[in-house]
């Protein structure tokens, strides 16, 4: 498979206690971006930008609706913000999947005018081990 839309998407992420969770139903969006940092490094002989890949980094921003049931988003998250520990991640699309450790700083939960009951964490990068996409 080839080009692929953003149906049946699998996110995994571990519990307070390193259990891995589907939460996969309470993510309404998420985004996730593998950034490396770059060195310009251009002589004066040169006319155009040359530069070098450094360090990978990972974010990864997900919003969803609040469910208070065992092993769900809230019970993964709640911990977020007393805790240091790092967080494995997975997201699983079909043919490929990106795998990383994340610490999570922050966990909001928001309700709406209309009565609704969201939440958004955002996660970074926590181990120095670049973010793998695999097959």
């Amino acid at each position: 498979m080839a080009k692929q839309s953003g149906l049946g998407v699998t996110i995994t992420v571990d519990d307070a206690s390193g259990t891995p969770r589907d939460i996969s139903n309470d993510i309404n969006s998420f985004t996730a971006s593998t950034p490396r940092a770059v060195q310009e490094v251009t002589g004066v002989d040169k006319s155009a930008m040359e530069r070098l890949l450094l360090l990978g980094d990972a974010t990864i921003a997900f919003n969803g609706t609040v469910n208070t049931a065992t092993n769900k988003s809230h019970d993964v998250f709640k911990t977020v913000t007393s805790s240091s520990v790092p967080r494995t991640v997975v997201i699983d699309y079909g043919d490929v999947s990106l795998t990383c450790e994340l610490l999570f700083t922050d966990y909001s939960i928001a309700r709406g005018a209309d009565g609704s009951l969201t939440w958004t964490t955002s996660g970074v990068l926590a181990d120095g081990v670049a973010p793998v996409w695999g097959t």
